[in-house]
């Protein structure tokens, strides 16, 4: 099995239909936390295939999705998070979340 890596993955999107286009890219790579931020765990073939369907949907003139890595899932990448008030589930598995 593919060794899969936390990632925060964020976005600024200037145009609502794109910005509807981005999200459900993202939603199909992983978790929602906030209205712009999911957790996403994935493999290096699966980080490529969401960077490669986020090109296609977003304008890089004025468009701006980030990637932080938060390492393995099981380790830092679970706690790495603090929440103020209303604390969002985060994945428990590592496994993929693919649609």
């Amino acid at each position: 099995m593919p060794t899969r890596t936390r990632y925060l993955v964020a976005y600024d999107i200037r145009d609502e239909r794109r910005l509807r286009r981005v999200a459900q890219c993202v939603e199909g790579f992983g978790s929602r936390v906030q209205y712009s931020v999911f957790v996403c765990d994935l493999s290096e073939v699966e980080l490529i295939r969401l960077r490669l369907e986020l090109r296609d949907v977003m304008d890089h003139r004025m468009d701006s999705v980030m990637f932080v890595n938060l390492g393995p899932p099981g380790e830092r990448g679970t706690h790495c998070f603090e929440f103020l008030g209303a604390a969002p589930g985060l994945p428990q598995s590592g496994g993929p979340t693919i649609l």
